[in-house]
């Protein structure tokens, strides 16, 4: 649509090339059981110093920036990336690139609200040669949305009879009967309203004896919730779970953005209803009420470099120690949009800091730059059915296929679900050895078969169908608070903190936290710590297949969810019995997960 205004603002970060290869090495020795380094974590300052670029090299790439007429030149304190700002030419000039606008071919191709309209740069930045080893890559050129996040619904009311209600209090209290039958089912179950935390906690085991006192987790977001704390108690209030206390909850602010595409609140971007950061601050606390949160908003040009600020900010800390020892990331970065060597350098870091990172695998199939790192824990998503009595009546791979009612005719509209998949970057981790089948590892790269790393790792609810009751606090047309209300939501991004609460579980009363738990995890795998999920088959009860989904109102379609589709070439994942790539290793099994966990640290630990 034309080049972008010349005076537009921007604000770029130049992300620094560490000494990746010896700061994997750490992050193995630290993250390995049996290592001699098992758990001895690096601070922050100290990683700096032994695998961060020198001051002398972020120096010599701030007075670059300086050179070509960029202002508000800083380096991190991590000496993570360097930020700088200015006019559009500048940036054009110094980068050697052109800055355009551009139309989204369709407005869904960003979140509700967003223009499809964008700014990028229609090139792959350039840096001079003498400084070219040290840069990974540049963010805050593009104002596109690329990060893609949770699914939420309007919650809807469970009415007394049957025939009337469009959704169920627990798994199969209502059902609905498919005139015609679609694929051979003829009677399917209505969607949940929510679950409530009782219900989630008594699915995954959480006991009241591990709360995850004394634990903190942080939780990485790109919008400011409303009255955070307020509807956290009210969560609480309404869940009856143990209220929160004031010291257990702060809000910090992470990066900076000048120019117009700067991210912002939720009130300025849409009327749609955003519940991404409560979600993932209840989900933890349905998990793990005693542990404290961090909720670390970043601000950037984009999403994705918010995201990425709010990351890096979590490992600087204070310099000393981190923010938290688990990291929530309720989001994904797709292929292509940022360069995977900035992620990977946040996650080495993280793994030597003792910093576990928990990323959602993706609401679509496949993978995405965040969840394929070998150092990111990918959380997967499945299909959860919670029965009346809260007990887990089944668990699948979230797959549906998308069947749509339309004049007594259903067409098949093809299939959704979380991501997993083969990554062509990286090679198979040694802690995926003899756990991944080769058939579900196999990946070509450069006409060569080689074993790549597979994701997820591990997984937990996160089908809209069988999602999380959420609670957040409504805002006038003044952006004031007001009542507190509710939605079911869900996604890989329901899935992610809801396991990494149960990590804060187990890592309660343990002399160092478990960091990057992936080796740990695999050496538990095929154990009762793990619910294996399994595959639907035509045994399998019609009312445990799929879900039906009532019109909105007289014009619109009835639809149907057919559970755990497998059906290519929407998706190349499989959920199969042992590893998958739909739901990894499975699903967390309370007081069994928990205590594996701790078994193998503490053996491993020298204990």
């Amino acid at each position: 649509m034309g080049a972008a205004p010349a005076s537009q603002r921007l604000t770029v970060q130049v992300w620094l090339n560490p000494d990746v290869t010896r700061a994997a090495a750490a992050a193995d020795a630290v993250a390995t059981p049996g290592s001699p380094d098992f758990h001895r974590y690096l601070s922050p300052d100290a990683y700096t110093a032994r695998f961060g670029p020198s001051a002398a090299q972020a120096g010599a790439v701030a007075a670059w920036l300086t050179g070509r007429g960029l202002t508000g030149v800083q380096v991190d304190a991590g000496r993570d990336y360097v930020s700088a700002r200015g006019p559009v030419s500048a940036v054009e000039s110094a980068f050697q690139v052109r800055i355009g606008r551009y139309r989204a071919r369709a407005a869904a191709s960003g979140p509700p609200g967003r223009s499809a309209v964008f700014t990028s740069n229609d090139r792959e930045v350039s840096v001079p040669a003498p400084l070219a080893s040290l840069v990974l890559g540049v963010t805050g050129l593009s104002s596109a949305a690329g990060t893609s996040r949770s699914t939420t619904t309007p919650t809807l009311p469970s009415r007394a009879a049957a025939k009337t209600a469009t959704c169920s209090r627990y798994w199969a209290q209502h059902a609905h009967a498919l005139h015609p039958a679609y694929k051979g089912l003829t009677r399917v179950s209505l969607p949940v309203c929510g679950y409530s935390a009782a219900q989630l906690r008594a699915a995954y085991g959480a006991t009241w004896r591990d709360t995850g006192r004394g634990q903190t987790v942080a939780l990485t977001e790109s919008t400011e919730p409303t009255a955070m704390f307020r509807t956290l108690t009210a969560y609480a209030r309404s869940n009856h779970l143990p209220l929160p206390r004031r010291s257990q909850f702060r809000q910090v602010q992470a990066g900076a953005c000048q120019a117009s595409s700067a991210v912002t609140d939720r009130a300025a971007q849409s009327a749609t209803v955003d519940v991404e950061a409560e979600m993932d601050s209840e989900a933890v606390y349905a998990m793990a009420p005693g542990a404290n949160q961090v909720m670390v908003v970043g601000t950037g040009c984009d999403e994705d470099q918010a995201f990425l600020n709010a990351a890096s900010a979590v490992l600087t800390g204070d310099g000393h120690r981190p923010l938290a020892s688990i990291a929530s990331n309720s989001w994904q970065i797709p292929l292509g949009v940022v360069s995977p060597w900035i992620v990977h350098a946040i996650d080495v870091r993280a793994a030597a800091e003792g910093v576990g990172m928990y990323f959602a695998s993706g609401d679509t199939p496949g993978l995405t730059v965040t969840d394929s790192d070998p150092y990111a824990v990918a959380v997967g998503g499945t299909t959860l059915g919670i029965g009346a009595a809260k007990n887990r009546v089944f668990e699948t791979g979230w797959s549906d296929d998308f069947g749509s009612l339309d004049g007594g005719t259903w067409s098949d509209l093809g299939v959704s679900g979380g991501g997993g998949g083969v990554s062509d970057v990286y090679r198979q981790p040694s802690y995926q050895k003899g756990v991944v089948p080769a058939s579900m590892a196999r990946v070509k790269v450069a006409h060569r078969t080689v074993l790549g790393r597979t994701v997820p790792d591990i997984a937990a609810d996160a089908d809209p169908d069988t999602g999380m009751l959420t609670g957040y606090t409504d805002t006038d047309s003044h952006g004031n608070p007001g009542r507190y209300r509710t939605v079911s939501s869900a996604g890989t991004s329901l899935a992610t903190p809801l396991v990494a609460g149960l990590v804060a579980d187990a890592q309660q009363g343990q002399k160092s936290p478990y960091g990057f738990i992936n080796p740990l995890l695999y050496r538990r795998a095929r154990a009762q710590a793990f619910h294996d999920a399994l595959p639907t088959s035509t045994s399998t009860p019609q009312r445990d297949r799929a879900a039906y989904i009532a019109p909105d109102d007289a014009s619109s379609s009835a639809n149907v969810d057919i559970f755990d589709a497998q059906k290519r070439p929407d998706t190349e994942q499989v959920t199969a019995k042992g590893y998958d790539t739909m739901t990894g290793i499975g699903t967390p099994n309370g007081a069994a997960f928990i205590a594996a966990l701790r078994r193998g640290h503490w053996i491993h630990s020298g204990g």
